[in-house]
C-alpha cells in the first residue's frame, strides 16, 4: 500500500508508540487523524494539519465523533490504526470486576467498535486497511499479566477473522504484537505493579520510533502480523513447538517473583 494521500485514523496518539506512529505515516505522506484524552498533549504533538479529536475511547460518543470527523475533513478513511490500550497487573482469579472491564472494553470492545464504524466506508471505496495493536502477550500468555494477554489474543483473533470477512472488497488486516517497548505503559495500568523482571527486560526494549516504523513498514508491505523487535518469533516459535517447558518457564518467574497471591 502506497501511503501517498492515504488517510489514516490513529487512536491513543498524544504519547508512546501512537504519537511516533502519527509522525512516522505522516512523513510518508499520509493525512493523519488522531484521537486521544487529552487535547493539550495531542496538539502539542501532532504533526501539522493533522485532525486532532479530543476524548476517552470509552465514551462511544468520542468513537463516533472522530470516524464522522474524519470522513467530514478528508472524505474517506483508508486506515485504522487501534493503538489505545492499558494493562492490569493483577492475578485474574481475584482481579477487580470492574478494572478487568474497564481494561476490555478499551483493548477490544472499542477497536471493534471503531472497525464497525469504518467498515462501510471501506466496503464502498473497497480498499482500506485495519490495523490492531496487540502485543506478544497476545502469543503467550504471561501468567503476571493473564487478563491483558487474554484480551490482546482476543484482538489478535478478530483480527483474523475480519481478514476472512472482508478480504472480497480490499480491505486487509494486521495484527502488531511488540515485545517491551520503552513508553509509559508501566505507568498508566488500572492496577498492580509490574514484576521486578520488567527492569531486566528493559535491555532488550524497543523505542517507540522504532516501533511505529515497523508498524508503518508493515503496513506499507500489507503484512498480516508484524512482531517487533523481530527476534520476539523464537519466543513464538519456542511456545508453539515446546508449551509445556516456556509454560514451566513462566510459572516459575511467576512463583519467584511471589505474584499468586
Amino acid at each position: 500500500m502506497r501511503l501517498d494521500d492515504k488517510v489514516a485514523i490513529v487512536t491513543g496518539a498524544s504519547e508512546g508508540v501512537g504519537a511516533c506512529l502519527a509522525h512516522a505515516l505522516h512523513r510518508r505522506g499520509a493525512r493523519v487523524s488522531l484521537v486521544a484524552r487529552s487535547e493539550e498533549k495531542l496538539r502539542s504533538t501532532a504533526p501539522r494539519e493533522a485532525l486532532v479529536t479530543a476524548g476517552d475511547l470509552l465514551d462511544p460518543c468520542v468513537r463516533e465523533a472522530v470516524v464522522r470527523r474524519t470522513l467530514e475533513r478528508f472524505g474517506r478513511i483508508d486506515i485504522l490504526v487501534n493503538n489505545a490500550g492499558v494493562g492490569l497487573y493483577a492475578p485474574s482469579h481475584s482481579a477487580p470486576m470492574e478494572e478487568a472491564r474497564r481494561m476490555w472494553e478499551l483493548n477490544f470492545f472499542a477497536p471493534l467498535d471503531l472497525i464497525q464504524r469504518v467498515s462501510p466506508s471501506m466496503k464502498q471505496q473497497r480498499s482500506g486497511m485495519i490495523v490492531n495493536v496487540g502485543s506478544i502477550a497476545g502469543k503467550i500468555t504471561l501468567p503476571w499479566f493473564t487478563l491483558y494477554s487474554a484480551s490482546k489474543y482476543a484482538l489478535g483473533s478478530l483480527t483474523d477473522g475480519l481478514r476472512m470477512e472482508l478480504g472480497s472488497f480490499g480491505i486487509r488486516t494486521m495484527t502488531v504484537c511488540p515485545g517491551y517497548v520503552n513508553t509509559r505503559f508501566q505507568q498508566n495500568v488500572l492496577h498492580g505493579q509490574p514484576p521486578a523482571l520488567a527492569g531486566r527486560t528493559r535491555q532488550w526494549a524497543i523505542s517507540a520510533e522504532k516501533c511505529a516504523d515497523d508498524i508503518v513498514t508493515g503496513i506499507e508491505k500489507e503484512k498480516r502480523t508484524v512482531v517487533t523487535p523481530v527476534s520476539g518469533w523464537l519466543l513464538i516459535l519456542a511456545e508453539r513447538m515446546f508449551p509445556a517447558i516456556v509454560d514451566r518457564q513462566l510459572e516459575r518467574i511467576y512463583m519467584q517473583q511471589g505474584l499468586q497471591s
